[in-house]
């Protein structure tokens, strides 16, 4: 099962659990509602967080660890003799060429039988990890359910339970949106640093020919290469300028039309 149906397992999983917990919460009230001190829509909500939320982090962690502890055991199960002598990068090719092997993409060498055992095992041990998976996360939902709807009960404050945690998710992404724009703006400026250092900054704006194939070889062609921003500023300019030829006169006769 991949981790897309995974997700819309869980989805639904966390829509039986709304739907579990209204009913529970209309039939504690006896018909009148005004005795619960939330709706019971939110009382199916209760349910459904419980349910979706901590199986959608488990989820997501499993997705994030799983290649690293798979690269680790598989690095750790090759025999002593597969590996002696292979320097960093040739083990970097090696883990991937198993890696493809046991998807059934291309490798860059013969299979012998010692390479398709390590694929063999590297395959063995994806299945294993996605089962558990499917069932950890799956045991972990049904059990939120059943939490949760055991404490539905008429003084349960489940609307100020439910806004906290939407409160929670919305501290998290806004917090995820910051982080990224630093994360981009520091690369930026991180990668510019490293090329100025390399190119004068008067040449990158006053420079009149851009050709930037620098090789990384000294002897390859092209190792010097020429970074004038100048045509590319220009093209970018004339680019809008016939843009905006040929979309203002059509976007402003189209509004006076209208």
């Amino acid at each position: 099962m991949s981790a897309t149906t995974l997700i819309l397992v869980i989805l639904v999983l966390s829509y039986i659990g709304y739907l579990l917990g209204r009913s529970k919460a209309r039939s504690i009230a006896g018909g009148e509602l005004v005795s619960l001190h939330s709706l019971p829509s939110y009382h199916g909500a209760y349910v459904a967080v419980w349910c979706g939320i901590p199986a959608l982090i488990l989820l997501a962690l499993w997705v994030v660890l799983e290649p690293q502890v798979a690269d680790m055991i598989l690095r750790s199960n090759l025999p002593d003799s597969a590996i002696a002598g292979l320097t960093p990068p040739q083990l970097s090719l090696l883990i991937t060429d198993i890696k493809n092997l046991a998807t059934g993409n291309i490798v860059s060498r013969e299979v012998d039988p010692a390479l398709q055992a390590a694929a063999d095992g590297y395959s063995a041990a994806l299945w294993v990890s996605n089962m558990a998976l499917i069932v950890v996360a799956l045991s972990v939902a049904i059990l939120g359910i059943g939490y949760a709807r055991s404490h539905i009960e008429k003084d349960l404050r489940a609307r100020n339970r439910v806004e906290r945690v939407v409160r929670i998710i919305m501290v998290v992404a806004s917090t995820i949106a910051i982080f990224t724009t630093i994360g981009i703006v520091a690369s930026l400026i991180f990668e510019a640093s490293r090329f100025f250092a390399r190119v004068s900054w008067f040449e990158f704006l006053f420079g009149l020919q851009w050709s930037p194939q620098t090789a990384i070889r000294a002897e390859q062609v092209g190792s010097s290469g020429a970074f004038g921003a100048v045509p590319i500023f220009a093209g970018t300019f004339l680019i809008t300028v016939i843009a905006m030829c040929v979309a203002v006169p059509v976007g402003l006769f189209s509004a006076i039309y209208m």
